[in-house]
């Protein structure tokens, strides 16, 4: 079979506790959001798009997971 096993795709829950200058600045940008596309969304729905362009844009979690050492350090022993 050409396609390979469908991944995991049960959602996973999180509760996440913020402090207030940074749930101010997620509502900002939510209304930013709202702003630039013209169609409002919440915060909680926006929230993992963002942590997901987080990880992506970021070079030395991306080197490090294509190197396969993912969620391990290296070991100086």
């Amino acid at each position: 079979m050409k396609l390979a096993k469908l991944p995991d795709r049960t959602p996973v829950k999180m509760n996440v506790v913020l402090v207030p200058s940074l749930a101010k600045r997620l509502s900002e940008y939510a209304d930013f959001y709202a702003e630039t596309y013209g169609s409002r969304e919440e915060v909680p729905e926006l929230i993992p798009f963002m942590l997901e362009a987080f990880l992506e844009a970021d070079p030395d979690f991306r080197r490090n997971s294509r190197l396969g050492r993912r969620g391990s350090k290296a070991s100086s022993s």
